[in-house]
C-alpha cells in the first residue's frame, strides 16, 4: 500500500498565490504594530488556504509486474549452415531457462524467417512488432541469437531497454561467392555483350586462393569450363545463340572448406532480340498493291527494306531508254548470288519468270531455304500460269501447287481449324468482320504444310511450310492490299504480315509448338502451345534433381496452362514430349547468402546506444546479470537486464486532509484566540 498526497483547488494557483502574500502582508503589519496574536493570525490564515488548496491523501493498492524479456531467434537461411541450427536451439533453450528462473521475469520467444520477396533478414521489424504487443514499461531486455546478417538494421525506432546479440558460427568460417555486377535484360543476337563477373572470398579464407574454375551453361547445356582470378573484376563477353528468353548459368564449384556453395551460382535471363530485319522485297510489274507492300515495310523502323520492281520485262520493246526505267541496273548476281544470305526475309509479289532471274539464281533462293532463310510468295495471277515460280527450282519447295485456274469472285478470307491454333492467325483483330477479297489463285496444299486462311469454297488462302532449316509461305491472293484500303472495312493486313515475318523469322514467342514458363516469386506459369487437340503432361525438374509431372489445361485453342509453386531457389528444367525449356526461380543467390560470415558489423552502433553488447556463442552461454537503468549491461562473458519496476493497481482510496468542519473548528479557534491574547493587553 502506498499513500500520496494530491492537492485539487477550489481556486486556480495563482489566485492562492495572491492569498498567500495577502495573508504574509497582514501577519507583517501585525507584528510591526506590536499586536501579541500576530503567531494565531498567521495560523489561521495558514488554516484557510491550505482549505483553498483542497489537499488529499490517496492511498493505492498495487501488485508488482514481472519483467519481459523478448528472445529473438534467427531461423533465415543463413542460419541454416553448417551446425548453426543447433548453436540457436541450444542457447535459446538455455537462455530461456535461465530467465523462467528467475523471480519476476517472463520470456517472449520469437522467431526471424526468410524475409517475404527475398528482403533477408526482417530481425528490427520482427522487434518492433513484438514491443507493438507488450507494455514498453515492463520491457526489461531484448536478446537476439543471429549470424548478424540483418538487412533493416536502420529501421527507426526507440529500443526501451538492452539489446544484446549472440553471434552464431565461428570465427574460422569462410566463404566464396560469385557476383554478377552488370546483366542487361535485352540484347542484340550475335553481337556480344559484356558481363562483369567476380568471384571474392570473405571470412577466415585460405590466403593461396589464385584462381578458381568458373562453369558457364547457356539453356541448360553442357557447361564450358573456364579458369579465373579470384578477388579480380572479369569482364565476360557474351553472345545469344536465338532470339526470346536465353538462360545464363554461372557457377563455381564448391570448394573445401567453404561455408555454403548456394552463394556460388548466378542465373542471367537476357532476352535475345534482332537490331534490323532485312527484307528483300521483288515486286513482278507495277501494280495497285506493290506500294502497299512497301509502306508497309518502311513503316516498321526496325525493317530494313530493299525493294526492286520489274517495269518491263526484257521480251518488251517500247522504245524507252534503258536510263529512264531505273536509277540503278537491277544487281541480280549481286542480290541472289553473292549477299543472298545477309537476307532475313525475301518477299516474291506478283513475279514471275522473264528470263531476269535465271534457273541458277532460283536455285540459290531455294538453298537459301533450306539453310535457314525465309521466302513468302504473294501470288497473283502469275502463279497460276507458264512463268510460274512453282515451275522452277522453287516448286521443290512451295507449300502447295497451282491448278491454273482464277477465280474472279468476291469472297471474305477466314481463318481455318487448324488456324485458330496456329500463333499466326490466332486470335487476328476483328476476326470475321473483315473486308472482302476478288480474286484466289486456285492451289492445292502439300500434305506436310498447314493451311492456316481459308478463301472461296474453302480452299487454301494462306499456306505455310517448313523447308528443312527453314520456312516458306503462300499467300494465294494478290488482293491482300483491298484491307490496307479500307474496302469494305479493311482487315487487319499490317498485323497479318508482321506475324508472318516473325514466324518465318523463327521468333520464339509465334513457334507453333512451344514450350514456355514465366515466373513470378517462386512460382511459375508453365504455358505449351501445340497444333494438336492434347498434349501430355509437363515434367518439372527442380534445381536437386527431383521430379514431379504437371497436367495442363487448354485455356485458348492451341494453349495449355497449369502453376507450380517451387519448392527452392534455382534452375528448373521443363520437359513436354520434345519440347524442353528452363527458367530461373528467384535470384541463384538469394539476399540471405550476399553475406554468410557472422558479423558484429551491421549491429554494432545500433546495439552499443542501448548499452548492449555483442558475444559469441562458440565463447559459451553468457551469463545474466541484473543492472541498473543507465549502466552498461554487458561484458566478458555476461549480460545484463534492467529491471523495470512495473506494477497493477488494484484499488484507490482518497481522503479529504481538511474536512470543511475541520477548517471551520480550527479558523473559529485561532482567530478567537488571537481576539482573546490580544484582548487581554
Amino acid at each position: 500500500m502506498t499513500g500520496t498526497v494530491l492537492f485539487d483547488p477550489l481556486l486556480p494557483w495563482p489566485i492562492l498565490a495572491v492569498l498567500a502574500v495577502v495573508v504574509l502582508g497582514g501577519v507583517i503589519l501585525a507584528v510591526m504594530r506590536g499586536l501579541s496574536g500576530w503567531a494565531l493570525r498567521g495560523a489561521a490564515g495558514l488554516v484557510i488556504l491550505g482549505a483553498l488548496a483542497g489537499p488529499s491523501l490517496q492511498e493505492e493498492d498495487r501488485a508488482p509486474l514481472s519483467d519481459i524479456v523478448i528472445l529473438a531467434e534467427d531461423q533465415s537461411a543463413s542460419q541454416r549452415l553448417r551446425d548453426r541450427p543447433d548453436q540457436t536451439e541450444t542457447t535459446a533453450s538455455a537462455i530461456a531457462a535461465t530467465l523462467a528462473a528467475r523471480e519476476g521475469t517472463e520470456v517472449r520467444r520469437i522467431t526471424i524467417p526468410d524475409g517475404d520477396e527475398d528482403t533477408g533478414t526482417r530481425l528490427m521489424s520482427a522487434l518492433s512488432d513484438a514491443l507493438a504487443e507488450e507494455p514498453r514499461a515492463r520491457i526489461a531486455g531484448l536478446i537476439a541469437i543471429s549470424d548478424g546478417g540483418v538487412h533493416d538494421a536502420d529501421l527507426p525506432f526507440e529500443l526501451p531497454a538492452p539489446l544484446h546479440v549472440l553471434l552464431t558460427g565461428r570465427e574460422t568460417d569462410w566463404d566464396r561467392r560469385l557476383l554478377v555486377k552488370n546483366a542487361p535484360a535485352f540484347a542484340i543476337i550475335g553481337e556480344p555483350v559484356t558481363l562483369t563477373l567476380r568471384i571474392e572470398d570473405s571470412g577466415a579464407a585460405p590466403g593461396d586462393a589464385g584462381t578458381a574454375p568458373l562453369d558457364i551453361s547457356v539453356d541448360g547445356s553442357e557447361p564450358q569450363r573456364f579458369n579465373v582470378r579470384v578477388g579480380e573484376d572479369i569482364d565476360l563477353p557474351v553472345t545469344l545463340p536465338h532470339g526470346g528468353r536465353n538462360v545464363i548459368q554461372f557457377s563455381v564449384p564448391e570448394a573445401e572448406g567453404e561455408l555454403t556453395d548456394r552463394n556460388n551460382t548466378a542465373l542471367i535471363q537476357m532476352n535475345g532480340v534482332r537490331d534490323r530485319l532485312r527484307v528483300l522485297l521483288v515486286s513482278g510489274e507495277p501494280h495497285a498493291g506493290g506500294r502497299t507492300w512497301r509502306n508497309l515495310l518502311k513503316s516498321d523502323s526496325s525493317v530494313d527494306l530493299v525493294h526492286f520492281t520489274i517495269l518491263r520485262p526484257p521480251e518488251k520493246q517500247d522504245g524507252v531508254p534503258v536510263g529512264e526505267l531505273s536509277l540503278i541496273a537491277f544487281p541480280t548476281r549481286e542480290l541472289f548470288l553473292e549477299k543472298i544470305d545477309d537476307f532475313d526475309l525475301i518477299i516474291f509479289d506478283r513475279y514471275k519468270r522473264r528470263g531476269i532471274l535465271p534457273s541458277l539464281y532460283l536455285d540459290n533462293v531455294a538453298r537459301y531455304i533450306r539453310d535457314g532463310g525465309a521466302v513468302l510468295v504473294a501470288a497473283g495471277p502469275d502463279f497460276a500460269g507458264a512463268d510460274s515460280l512453282y515451275r522452277s527450282p522453287l516448286g521443290a519447295v512451295m507449300p502447295a501447287e497451282p491448278s491454273a485456274r482464277v477465280l474472279e469472285e468476291a469472297y471474305r478470307p477466314t481463318v481455318s481449324n487448324i488456324g485458330n491454333r496456329h500463333p499466326v492467325t490466332t486470335a487476328m483483330p476483328g476476326a470475321g468482320d473483315w473486308g472482302r477479297w476478288l480474286r484466289q489463285i486456285d492451289v492445292a496444299a502439300r500434305e506436310d504444310s498447314m493451311v492456316v486462311m481459308e478463301g472461296v469454297a474453302n480452299r487454301p488462302l494462306l499456306i505455310l511450310e517448313r523447308v528443312e532449316e527453314g520456312r516458306v509461305a503462300l499467300l494465294a491472293s494478290d488482293h491482300a492490299w483491298l484491307w490496307n484500303r479500307g474496302y469494305e472495312g479493311g482487315g487487319p493486313q499490317l498485323e497479318l504480315l508482321r506475324r508472318l515475318a516473325h514466324w518465318m523469322m523463327k521468333e520464339p514467342e509465334l513457334e507453333e509448338e512451344a514450350l514456355t514458363a514465366v515466373a513470378t516469386g517462386q512460382s511459375m506459369r508453365i504455358q505449351r502451345r501445340s497444333l494438336s487437340d492434347s498434349v501430355p503432361p509437363v515434367t518439372v525438374t527442380d534445381p536437386s534433381g527431383d521430379t514431379v509431372e504437371l497436367s495442363l489445361t487448354e485455356v485458348a485453342p492451341g494453349q495449355f496452362e497449369t502453376r507450380y509453386d517451387g519448392p527452392e531457389i534455382g534452375l528448373y528444367r521443363l520437359e513436354n514430349g520434345d519440347q524442353s525449356a528452363v527458367i530461373g526461380l528467384g535470384p541463384a543467390a538469394p539476399k540471405e547468402f550476399e553475406a554468410t560470415i557472422a558479423t558484429p558489423d551491421i549491429l554494432g552502433e545500433r546495439v552499443a546506444s542501448t548499452r548492449g553488447g555483442i558475444l559469441r556463442i562458440e565463447d559459451g552461454v553468457p551469463r545474466i546479470r541484473t543492472v541498473r537503468e543507465g549502466r552498461p549491461a554487458a561484458g566478458r562473458g555476461w549480460i545484463g537486464i534492467t529491471p523495470r519496476g512495473a506494477y497493477e493497481t488494484q484499488d484507490v482510496r482518497q481522503m479529504a486532509l481538511l474536512p470543511p468542519w475541520l477548517v471551520l473548528l480550527l479558523a473559529a479557534g485561532l482567530i478567537t484566540g488571537a481576539w482573546l491574547r490580544e484582548g487581554r493587553r
